[in-house]
């Protein structure tokens, strides 16, 4: 499915170009951590469902089952299952690697921001999935989520589907659901969902600090930041105490 779209995702960040410039190693390092850790889960857990050291019935999300029985585990292999290795599997991880990594990389050097939308993004869709839709696999719907965001934040991307229908990338998200409509002839609820989250994270991260001052009420607190930031923050403190350190002790070198 997603080797059908082409077009600027971001110059040189078409992920199957590399992989005929780059060895897959390369590649795979080359990706931001986030989004390495998904794709290595993904491809990790397709491996022992095909190995049959695990099952689907031990991975799905439910409500009583996590919260009856504490299979807390539940609320993370949900993200990480697309189903048996295959050509679909394969698919979904170039798919999700792909935005999500462009979306890590224009989050900034460090991963806070980035782990915090997926944060955000896992914890409201397990809320809404158990409240109305009961979606027992949801990695489908964190993918929309992230590639709905992606597309709102670069209007101007052109893309095409199949070489024929060429389209800006707002419109990403709606030709995927009328792909998928068209081949499975389901109204695919999982996307949607994933739609309604992404456009709240995107209404209070871009639109929201525009109307109100500059309240930005999407990003991180602090405390989340510190987690990654807090060692690298104590030594630039560091460095910057010991240069004003050696800047004060000069003028009374030179009396």
């Amino acid at each position: 499915m997603a080797a059908m779209l082409g077009g600027g995702a971001g110059g040189g960040d078409d992920a199957l170009g590399q992989l005929g410039q780059f060895p897959l190693e390369q590649w795979f390092f080359e990706m931001p951590p986030c989004t390495r850790y998904w794709t290595t889960a993904t491809v990790v857990t397709s491996i022992l469902l095909q190995c049959k050291v695990i099952t689907p019935f031990q991975l799905f999300y439910s409500f009583r089952a996590v919260y009856y029985k504490s299979q807390y585990w539940r609320l993370i292999t949900t993200f990480i299952y697309f189903g048996p290795p295959s050509l679909d599997l394969a698919f979904h991880v170039f798919f999700l690697q792909r935005y999500s990594r462009l979306l890590e990389q224009g989050s900034g050097p460090s991963p806070a921001v980035f782990s915090w939308l997926l944060v955000y993004a896992c914890t409201s869709l397990l809320a809404l999935s158990s409240l109305t839709t009961s979606i027992p696999f949801l990695g489908s719907s964190l993918s929309s989520t992230l590639v709905y965001i992606w597309s709102r934040r670069n209007p101007d991307t052109r893309l095409s589907f199949l070489g024929i229908l060429v389209f800006t990338a707002p419109y990403l998200p709606w030709v995927l659901m009328a792909f998928n409509m068209f081949m499975h002839g389901t109204i695919p609820k999982d996307e949607i969902l994933g739609v309604i989250v992404g456009h709240v994270y995107y209404f209070f991260a871009d639109v929201w600090p525009g109307l109100h001052e500059g309240q930005r009420p999407m990003d991180p607190p602090e405390w989340w930041v510190r987690l990654f930031e807090g060692r690298r923050g104590e030594t630039a403190a560091r460095d910057i105490d010991g240069d004003m350190a050696v800047a004060a002790a000069r003028p009374a070198e030179v009396h």
